[in-house]
């Protein structure tokens, strides 16, 4: 019995959970055994799929060499939306283009709203490819049109997706969906809001981030300061750091520390090194060694954006005082 027959047997041994040794079998699977698992996948049921493509998507986010893409491929076309959703999810970092007409098929048509609504979130990775000019710029239009498009669905959950996804797009429509959404009293709109415009790179979005900051709706405030350090702004940074005094939920305490290694500014050195030197945890501490790093990057940057020369500019300039000359 080959290894991978193995793996199919205890799919279905449902009274069990599935082994985590096998989990990494699924990645970059082998034809013969995606061939397998295709003739089996029918007869398993429906719970215990889930489960697996969580566990998968679960490891992924631990592990970043493993790859679940062509497993996820297969599973596209499932007959159960659930599933396809899951895929989907499993492919967010693939950047192959040949997936675009695919998830823009499911997005303009599908009719379970949640493949719907993972479509839209999915391509998100080719707008923000085409704003660095890394795909084709006819591509990129099509993603865009069909984001827009799909910006009037039936279902919210899949408008919030078009809205995140469209953060990275300059198209002249996206800010008016942004300032719509910021706007509610939703707070399901405005973190979406704040997740599209904390990827716009646009500052006029440094107030309403702010003022997010003080949100009671801890979602709200999460993704608020992840939009300060997206933003780089730094009218953020002392915000932040009052918050930093004051956040006792442990994830967005983390993400005030990564947020403020991206904005940066006078103190920011001083507060991460004095967090460190309190800290005995192994983990926090490789965490705030990280953002001192991340800092010292975009210090470096900044100051390298400060020393850079214009070419152009300095001939003409040239050219100016050569003619003075004359």
């Amino acid at each position: 019995m080959s290894t991978f027959q193995s793996v199919i047997n205890a799919l279905f041994e449902t009274g069990k959970p599935f082994p985590k040794k096998y989990l990494s079998l699924f990645s970059d699977i082998d034809p013969a055994s995606l061939r397998l698992l295709r003739e089996a996948w029918p007869r398993i049921p429906i719970a215990r799929k889930l489960t697996l493509l969580d566990e998968l998507d679960a490891l992924l986010d631990e592990d970043t060499i493993v790859s679940f893409d062509d497993l996820a491929r297969a599973l596209l076309t499932d007959p159960d939306a659930p599933v396809r959703a899951r895929a989907m999810h499993l492919l967010a970092e693939c950047e192959d283009v040949k997936l675009v007409p695919i998830y823009e098929e499911i997005l303009a048509s599908d009719p379970a709203p949640e493949a719907r609504a993972a479509a839209a979130q999915v391509l998100n990775l080719f707008v923000d490819l085409g704003k660095l000019d890394e795909i084709p710029e006819s591509v990129l239009h099509g993603v865009e049109e069909a984001l827009l498009t799909a910006s009037r669905d039936p279902d919210a959950d899949v408008r919030r997706g078009v809205l995140e996804s469209l953060g990275y797009s300059s198209r002249q429509e996206v800010p008016a969906l942004i300032e719509a959404a910021i706007n509610r009293e939703d707070p399901d709109w405005q973190v979406s809001a704040l997740v599209a415009l904390g990827r716009s790179n646009d500052e006029r979005w440094s107030e309403p981030v702010i003022r997010m900051l003080l949100s009671v709706d801890r979602d709200v405030r999460l993704q608020a300061v992840k939009a300060a350090g997206g933003l780089m702004q730094p009218a953020a940074r002392i915000p932040l750091l009052r918050l930093l005094d004051e956040e006792d939920d442990p994830e967005i305490y983390s993400a005030i520390i990564w947020s403020l290694s991206q904005v940066g500014g006078e103190d920011v050195r001083t507060y991460l090194e004095n967090l460190l030197d309190k800290t005995e945890d192994d983990d926090e501490i490789q965490f705030i060694e990280d953002a001192l790093a991340n800092l010292s990057f975009n210090e470096d940057l900044e100051q390298f954006d400060l020393l850079a020369v214009d070419p152009d500019e300095d001939l003409v300039e040239l050219d100016e005082l050569e003619d003075e000359e004359e």
